[in-house]
């Protein structure tokens, strides 16, 4: 992490910082949790096809298929989506716990970690395969999530083989819209636009950063073209106001909002997108359903900025899919608890959609939702991971 360095700040400062001014000052004034673990740099592998980004959106907290697919209002764009790549109704899940359901996305196998666990898995995750296995750097292995320090589990495993060291980076509901990050705000004020002369200047930033603690990260300190999309996420992100996103859902808005500018800033191999908010239902199925359709707004405004991008549209691949559905009928609370061992709360869907994909094609075939992650290995490399119990859907691809 950067460490700060609160000596040097600048006490008084004029109103309104140049954009050079304020990155300086935020840079030196908060541990920013965003510089990447730095690994060897290796060959890349030849990929199989076109895709070069996959971004995973586990739409967790517990959706049914019954006011998704069955409901066709609720999620227009989901729908849309769906219309240019691939539908599955039939993903069948295993563990009805948030948390060790959600895992077996990202792990390939069936987790049995509870609802309550707050440790790492013992199975290594689909980030930590591409980092140790393939020539992938950290640097390019995200992950946004909603589901607060639980959520930060996903992007690595205990496992002894693999670890923290090949762990995605890690941000979570509030990005980098933290208590220390507002304090900088409400010092030094929000920046103002670059002028002519401010763009070629910025490029001194890393001068300003602690190379110490740069150090720490296990390598040399970033390039300037680094430490530039490092500042240009900032930015992004204040000029997107994700810190004032409030309402329902508002967790799962701001994952979604900071994936987003995560991969149109670091264009990172792979990203993983975890929500939570729809386990309102469980009190309120009003509640729920607004939870999805604000979550399906939001998906879509990924999705079109995928689209908008040169280098992202014709290069990416989309996956969404619930961790495990809801019961069939409701509660005392007029609510959807998830106990029941329906077919409601264990047949889900995955919507996919990207380069290598069929387009606009339902697949009856069954399929789990542990196969997602030897799905997104197999666009990568040519082998699974060696602890991976999924299979690759091969009903995917064209």
């Amino acid at each position: 992490m950067w460490t700060p360095r609160l000596g040097v700040l600048v006490t008084t400062m004029p109103i309104g910082p140049t954009r050079r001014s304020f990155l300086q000052s935020a840079a030196a004034a908060t541990a920013l949790p965003l510089c990447p673990r730095l690994l060897p740099v290796r060959r890349q592998p030849e990929l199989p096809g076109k895709t070069r980004h996959v971004v995973v959106i586990a739409f967790a907290g517990g959706v049914r298929s019954k006011e998704v697919l069955e409901t066709p209002a609720n999620v227009p764009n989901l729908l849309r989506i769906a219309s240019a790549g691939v539908t599955l109704p039939n993903v069948r899940c295993s563990n009805v716990g948030h948390y060790g359901a959600a895992l077996s996305i990202f792990t390939g196998n069936v987790e049995v970690m509870g609802i309550r666990e707050n440790e790492h898995g013992l199975n290594p995750t689909l980030f930590e395969y591409l980092a140790k296995d393939d020539a992938i750097p950290t640097s390019e292995l995200w992950l946004s999530t909603a589901n607060g320090a639980q959520g930060k589990l996903f992007a690595h495993s205990d496992h002894p083989d693999y670890g923290s060291r090949y762990g995605a980076q890690v941000l979570d509901g509030d990005g980098i819209f933290n208590a220390e990050f507002q304090q900088v705000l409400q010092r030094f004020g929000r920046p103002r636009p670059d002028s002519d002369t401010d763009a070629a200047l910025l490029d001194q930033l890393a001068g300003a950063l602690d190379p110490t603690a740069l150090r720490s990260l296990g390598g040399n300190a970033p390039d300037p073209a680094a430490v530039r999309r490092v500042e240009k996420f900032i930015l992004d992100e204040l000029a997107g106001n994700t810190a004032q996103i409030t309402g329902p859902a508002s967790g799962d808005a701001k994952a979604i909002r900071i994936g987003l500018n995560i991969l149109r800033v670091f264009k990172p191999r792979v990203l993983g997108i975890t929500l939570q908010a729809a386990d309102i239902a469980h009190g309120s199925y009003n509640g729920y359903v607004e939870v999805i359709r604000r979550n399906d707004q939001e998906i879509g405004r990924l999705w079109d900025a995928i689209a908008a991008d040169p280098e992202l549209k014709d290069s990416t691949a989309l996956f969404v899919l619930p961790e495990f559905g809801r019961d069939k009928d409701l509660n005392q609370r007029n609510g959807l608890d998830h106990g029941d061992a329906s077919e409601c709360l264990h047949k889900v869907f995955l919507i996919a959609a990207g380069p290598d994909f069929k387009k606009d094609k339902v697949v009856k075939g069954e399929c789990r939702t542990h196969d997602v992650c030897p799905t997104v290995l197999s666009m990568f490399r040519k082998n699974p991971g060696k602890h991976v119990g999924g299979r690759v859907i091969g009903e995917l691809f064209a």
